[in-house]
């Protein structure tokens, strides 16, 4: 079945008990057991509720995997998958990161004994040059959050594979309609369920999928041992959104191109980064292991920081707020916000200078937000 299809239905069918066609919030924290020695698929909702084993499923079907987890936050799926490295290990990420995977590496795993390298995010080459014996996971974002940096999946799974190492990938900038992972070779996927996938900024969640069965029993495990799990009525927010991600996604795209190519044209404007632009150093991997380009535009200003300041205060549209993935379009500045924990020495090694603008497009008319733009950077 098409995509749009699985969304709406596999994973979701009718209530059974009622014929309810969206799926029941199931508000309880325990459930009935028969006796003693049989209880029922569910009987205790931080191990299983049937809401959000239906938003499991759901996630793990759009990214043609085998097994989907849910959980509270997108930083707590992220903790979760990286739970299948054991003190004494390594892991290979990206250099061009979200700041909290960065704290989670940095503030979490390093005082427990996990050491993390980090490789250009678009370079094969770097990341391989980083591994070593105790190599057990290379960790990559693509597009990367906020240069919107890709990463050759397929040839790092081959990697990983001559290697016996877990690829895991963010998926969260490109959502399942655009980039499957798993096809490409990965063993891990991980999502804020809180942007694209929730789409409408109103629910806190994040998802883990993998067709790897003891991956999943290791995730599974740290998600009942742990319980960062979403409540019943945030999977249900989440997959309401699930249905509609085709259309949103496919118009988050059409805008965020629109606007780029604007950009790369404003005398303001020293560089844009869109994966959808030829000028792109990676546009042609792009087109190769992706489907649509995403909603996200970042963009250098010629002035400096005193220019974005301008710019965010001239802004109308444009809401300035953290988090992206919404029907309303952000506006952020990475240096100050996203990765405002990050000293200013690490912002700098990975390129997050203090001129660069991310914006989330979002679903209100292109022109108007062009409009919107133009009169911002007027000066």
């Amino acid at each position: 079945m098409h995509f749009e299809t699985l969304a709406i239905h596999d994973g979701q069918a009718p209530d059974p008990q009622t014929g309810s066609v969206t799926v029941p919030i199931f508000q309880t924290s325990t459930f009935e057991r028969d006796d003693l020695e049989h209880r029922r698929e569910f009987f205790y909702s931080r191990i299983g509720n049937p809401t959000r084993s239906a938003l499991e499923s759901t996630i793990a079907l759009l990214e043609n995997g085998r097994y989907g987890l849910a959980f509270a936050s997108g930083v707590a799926a992220t903790m979760a998958a990286l739970h299948v490295v054991n003190p004494g290990e390594h892991i290979v990420a990206g250099n061009d990161i979200y700041g909290g995977s960065y704290r989670i590496f940095e503030q979490l795993l390093r005082p427990w004994g996990v050491t993390t390298s980090y490789a250009a995010s678009e370079s094969t080459e770097s990341y391989a040059e980083c591994i070593t014996p105790k190599t057990k996971l290379i960790w990559i974002e693509t597009p990367s959050n906020p240069l919107l940096q890709l990463s050759d999946i397929r040839a790092l799974a081959a990697l990983c594979k001559e290697r016996g190492i877990v690829l895991a990938v963010d998926n969260t900038f490109s959502s399942p309609y655009f980039q499957r992972p798993l096809d490409l070779g990965a063993n891990i996927v991980v999502h804020s369920t809180t942007k694209y996938l929730g789409g409408h900024s109103d629910v806190i969640g994040g998802a883990v999928v993998t067709s790897n069965p003891g991956l999943h029993t290791t995730i599974k495990n740290y998600q009942g041992a742990a319980g960062a799990i979403p409540a019943p009525w945030d999977c249900w927010l989440i997959l309401r959104g699930l249905k509609t991600l085709k259309i949103r996604m496919k118009e988050h795209e059409a805008s965020a191109l629109q606007i780029a190519k604007f950009l790369q044209q404003h005398p303001a404007v020293k560089e844009v980064f869109y994966p959808g632009l030829p000028s792109h150093p990676q546009h042609e991997l792009a087109k190769e292991q992706m489907s649509g380009f995403g909603g996200m535009v970042t963009f250098a200003l010629k002035g400096g920081l005193p220019a974005v300041e301008q710019l965010i205060a001239r802004i109308k549209l444009f809401v300035l707020a953290d988090s992206l993935g919404g029907v309303e379009s952000l506006i952020s500045s990475p240096a100050k916000m996203t990765l405002w924990a990050l000293s200013k020495e690490v912002r700098e090694r990975r390129k997050c200078t203090d001129d660069l603008v991310r914006l989330s497009i979002g679903l209100e008319n292109a022109e108007d937000l062009e409009a919107d733009l133009l009169n911002a950077l007027a000066g």
